[in-house]
């Protein structure tokens, strides 16, 4: 008698844990016809706790910004650590090894990458302005908030969906946001596990939630909730977007769009990304008058 293998239930990623839907609904991914696992349907329930996750970690817009670079660095130290898993994982969703060792290698790059970005962007982003008066004029950059994001659909030709979904966060969370990120729907396998790479790393619970579940059925959530400041949109279809951009001015939230069949490419290793998920912030100080024997401060 044939033995019946026991498929993975891919859980969802909220506040450091693992829960399993609300909603109680599965799906399974197929290659060849063979299911790769149970893969958690979200629901807006879903979503609502992971909003209330990453608001409630604003410490981590408070860290400073070299922590962040060590915890960013953490991150890739974990996944260097367990490549041969992902590895395992991306050849399951049809990779080839090749394919698959370039994937994990690109990802965990891209990592390191923003993370030594973390303690230089405020440098590369603010100044010292010119002002006529007798006062300094500052700009700095600072967290936006809570970012959701669309992560990008897989290339079979180029990725698998790791590094897609890896490039969509490290931008964000080197800037001091939290985020909701709902993977691929198709190659969701390694977005939730990487989930478990962030349990084991530094990063603090409610920085990074992640979803999995259908874009059609999310959309709406994702861009219209009142306590999301920015949505990251991955993806080309006009329909959504201007879905996306129509629900986003309900609180006046910022959309980013991001449509890219190569995420390879070097110039997703670019100090804008983070840039697109801050606002400046400029602070007028005023200078005590010059003294009588000609010094100041």
């Amino acid at each position: 008698m044939a033995r019946i293998s026991v498929l993975k239930t891919y859980k969802l990623y909220i506040n450091g844990k693992f829960p399993r839907t609300e909603s109680g609904r599965y799906f399974q991914p197929k290659v060849n016809g063979e299911a790769l696992g149970n893969i958690c349907q979200a629901s807006r329930k879903d979503f609502r706790n992971a909003v209330v996750a990453a608001r409630s970690s604003s410490a981590w817009a408070k860290a400073t910004a070299y922590n962040r670079g060590q915890i960013l660095y953490r991150i890739g130290e974990m996944l260097e650590g367990r490549s041969a898993q992902f590895i395992s994982e991306l050849q399951t969703q049809g990779a080839t090894k090749a394919q698959a060792e370039k994937e994990v290698a690109a990802s965990i790059d891209r990592i390191i990458y923003y993370a030594g970005w973390c303690d230089k962007f405020a440098q590369f982003s603010s100044n010292v302005n010119p002002v006529a008066g007798n006062f300094f004029n500052f700009s700095s950059p600072e967290p936006t908030g809570v970012v959701s994001i669309f992560a990008p659909e897989a290339n079979q030709t180029k990725d698998f969906g790791l590094l897609g979904f890896v490039t969509q966060i490290m931008p964000v969370i080197a800037g001091g946001n939290t985020c909701i990120i709902l993977a691929a729907e198709t190659h969701s396998l390694s977005a939730i596990s990487f989930a478990e790479v962030l349990a084991t790393s530094d990063v603090a619970a409610g920085v990074v939630n992640i979803l999995t579940g259908k874009r059609d059925e999310l959309v709406a959530f994702f861009s219209s909730h009142m306590d999301v400041d920015t949505f990251l949109y991955c993806g080309s279809t006009k329909e959504t977007l201007k879905k996306v951009q129509t629900l986003s001015q309900s609180n006046v939230k910022s959309v980013v769009v991001r449509d890219s069949d190569n995420w390879y490419d070097d110039a997703h290793e670019n100090p804008y990304y983070i840039q697109d998920f801050v606002e400046i912030k400029t602070t007028w100080h005023p200078i005590e008058n010059i003294s009588a024997s000609g010094s100041g401060y």
